[in-house]
């Protein structure tokens, strides 16, 4: 299993699906099953049954389904469109993620 280049608060863009070209950003990375959550994209509605005293919404709840990483990019202000990352290490011997088209640091 390869690392994950997308982390929780990036802007990323979706490459494919319903929702291709939807920008958003992450709320939650789940390493193990290679997946990301995009707020507002790829909205499911889940059928909430009042199951115990703890449930506290009931009905059709509409949320954020996950999506796998290899069908998002991380998205490159200065590019203006999603790109790939790559890693430089700085003067101060730190590693930075940059984009792979223009280089500037994301």
């Amino acid at each position: 299993m390869s690392k994950m280049k997308i982390k929780k608060g990036d802007t990323v863009v979706v490459l494919s699906g319903d929702d291709k070209g939807a920008k958003g950003a992450v709320k939650l990375t789940m390493p193990k099953r290679q997946m990301v959550i995009v707020a507002g994209v790829n909205m499911i509605k889940k059928h909430q049954k009042p199951t115990g005293s703890t449930r506290t919404q009931v009905g059709i709840i509409e949320r954020e389904a996950p999506i796998h990483v290899s069908n998002v990019a991380l998205y490159c202000t200065h590019c203006q469109r999603g790109v790939r990352v790559g890693y430089q290490v700085a003067a101060d011997g730190s590693k930075v993620r940059v984009c792979r088209r223009c280089g500037e640091p994301l």
